[in-house]
């Protein structure tokens, strides 16, 4: 019998990036999220992340929590002591590559069907062409958050109006919003854009109550 529960993608800890007050880059906030998760007792299935996050310093950071990482390289890595990524011919079901200054890794090769070409490798022993889909396909709530706290919260914009000082109170409470309505979509089965319609709705409708009772 299939499972009638769905599962949900809930953030749990998010970092600013403001390189000019703190000095952080952002592959520094990268480790210093591993570095709490692993306090909380965090124990992920993999650790997922796109090529920007790729470095080997980060892939070496995630193995020493004992974790499996899945991530997208670039097309020019170098492998094999000395070759490109995308001159290498790769198995349907990966191919075992050697990653300079890492180690051995397994690499497979996805061709989205407006050709873009996508290397999906890992760390873990004898992955499964399933497996890294599946776990790359589970990446993609973590961009719908995103889009969704800067679109819908107005996160981006407001944030270039305040004061320095206030922009973390202001990213807190716009996060917090999206908590309270992520709640209402879980529980009442109510999406992110009907919520914000009603909200506006209803406004509208007042201001139209309004306008018809005082003509003029």
């Amino acid at each position: 019998m299939r499972n009638s529960w769905k599962v949900e993608s809930i953030p749990i800890n998010y970092l600013i990036y403001d390189k000019d007050s703190d000095g952080k880059t952002k592959n520094t906030h990268f480790s210093e999220m591993l570095t709490l998760a692993k306090k909380r007792g965090i124990m992920p299935e993999a650790v997922v992340m796109d090529a920007w996050y790729s470095s080997l310093d980060n892939l070496k950071s995630i193995r020493s929590h004992g974790w499996i990482w899945v991530t997208t390289l670039r097309k020019n890595r170098i492998v094999n002591h000395n070759k490109q990524l995308n001159k290498l011919d790769i198995s349907e079901e990966g191919t075992s590559i050697h990653l300079r200054g890492y180690g051995w890794v397994t690499v497979f090769k996805f061709t989205a069907k407006n050709g873009r070409v996508d290397y999906i490798v890992t760390n873990k022993e004898n992955p499964t062409r399933q497996y890294v889909k599946s776990i790359m396909d589970a990446r993609w709530s973590v961009e719908v958050y995103h889009r969704e706290v800067l679109n819908k919260t107005v996160v981006l914009n407001a944030v270039r109006l305040v004061r320095a000082e206030r922009k973390e109170n202001h990213i807190f409470l716009a996060i917090s919003a999206w908590f309270e309505q992520h709640k209402r979509r879980i529980s009442e089965k109510i999406t992110l854009y009907q919520q914000n319609w009603d909200v506006i709705k209803s406004a509208i409708t007042e201001q139209i109550r309004v306008l018809l009772a005082y003509p003029n």
